[in-house]
């Protein structure tokens, strides 16, 4: 699947978005680029991709805003770039919906090894439940979106990961260690909570009391549809 997905590389540096289309080129990918968050958009509009490599720093847009605005409508895996090494930035990526990051300066095999792999969890995922009950809510596994009075929900490729891998388990906690590795979510255990805290905004009535989504101190997280 990966040796003719077709990525989206977004970045205002025009010396590293031409340097990463030759080398993805290169390893079997399809290319498109953009230099900044509008000229993505305009892509998007016209093309199907697999996956985008979005940086964070550009002129007008952001990565981070373009990546909140996609995650309303799309859950297309996105890895980000970013010259801000501080785990907190980190996060803040994964808390708009990146599904991985890579620092800058990066070893060009590693971007190709972390692409490799999320497009891996993406074609491999286990099915999840046709559908799922949260009250008002229902979640429809193959779309990733909630269906509700309110209208639709789409979920992040993180979120529905972790949904589809506690939903295999109804009532029975899972470790956030297990979560990580099967979810694939790069970082300490705090990502996980990251994601499930992203989760349960959109699940639950009251997120700071959740009924569906509970942590089990000291084992992880357990699902309880209804």
């Amino acid at each position: 699947m990966d040796d003719t997905a077709h990525i989206l590389v977004v970045d205002d540096d025009r010396r590293l978005r031409d340097l990463l289309q030759r080398f993805l080129a290169d390893s079997g990918f399809r290319v498109t680029t953009a230099g900044s968050a509008a000229e993505a958009r305009d892509r998007l509009t016209s093309l199907r991709f697999d996956l985008l490599v979005l940086d964070v720093m550009m002129p007008g847009e952001s990565g981070l805003s373009l990546t909140s605005s996609l995650r309303e409508t799309s859950n297309v895996p996105i890895l980000m770039l970013t010259a801000m090494a501080e785990s907190d930035d980190r996060i803040n990526g994964l808390e708009r919906g990146a599904d991985d990051y890579l620092t800058k300066p990066f070893e060009p095999r590693e971007l190709v090894a972390r692409i490799r792999s999320i497009l891996r969890r993406v074609a491999i995922a286990a099915p999840a439940p046709a559908e799922l009950r949260f009250g008002d809510l229902v979640y429809d596994s193959q779309r990733q979106l909630f269906e509700g009075p309110d209208g639709a929900t789409q979920l992040t490729g993180a979120e529905a990961r972790l949904l589809d891998i506690l939903a295999r388990t109804p009532g029975e906690a899972v470790t956030r260690d297990d979560l990580q590795a099967e979810s694939g979510i790069a970082g300490s255990s705090r990502a996980v909570d990251v994601q499930v805290t992203r989760l349960r905004r959109k699940i639950e009535p009251d997120p700071r009391n959740p009924r569906y989504l509970q942590t089990i101190r000291g084992r992880g997280y357990v699902l309880w549809p209804d």
